[in-house]
């Protein structure tokens, strides 16, 4: 492997409501739908940069849970860990990165959301205790 094909780690977060609905962003940068996350920092803690991404995009804070699933882009070398996670304070507000926050049931994720990016909230909200987290591959837009 040379260095220029080094893979990147990223973090996503299931943040659940009571009704089971998970919160989705509108990427500012292309408008897609997706769960909250984005790339870790060199050096940076995995839940602490999972924190940093969510209160980033959304204005959140939140702890993060257990793993839900390990997703690979095959196509750009990207590995994202997702977590489901509670909301402990702030307020969802438009931020520099997310043009618009909403709360998905599981058909609005299937409909707004890629598949790739459906698949990561679908699993973290089906993950139960004692479940093992999702292992999965993608190209960027469809499982493989």
């Amino acid at each position: 492997m040379t260095r220029d094909q080094r893979h990147s780690v990223s973090v996503a977060a299931v943040i659940v409501d009571g009704q089971g609905q998970a919160l989705l962003i509108q990427r500012r940068d292309n408008g897609r739908w997706e769960p909250p996350g984005g790339v870790l920092e060199l050096g940076e803690a995995i839940t602490a940069g999972l924190r940093r991404e969510v209160r980033e995009e959304t204005g959140l804070e939140v702890e993060p849970g257990r793993l839900t699933g390990v997703y690979k882009n095959m196509s750009r070398g990207i590995v994202t860990l997702v977590f489901r996670c509670h909301w402990v304070g702030g307020t969802i507000s438009e931020t520099d990165e997310a043009a618009d926050c909403r709360w998905a049931a599981p058909d609005d994720v299937r409909e707004l959301a890629t598949e790739a990016q459906a698949i990561r909230v679908l699993d973290g909200l089906a993950a139960g205790d004692g479940q093992p987290p999702a292992v999965r591959e993608h190209d960027g837009q469809s499982l493989l």
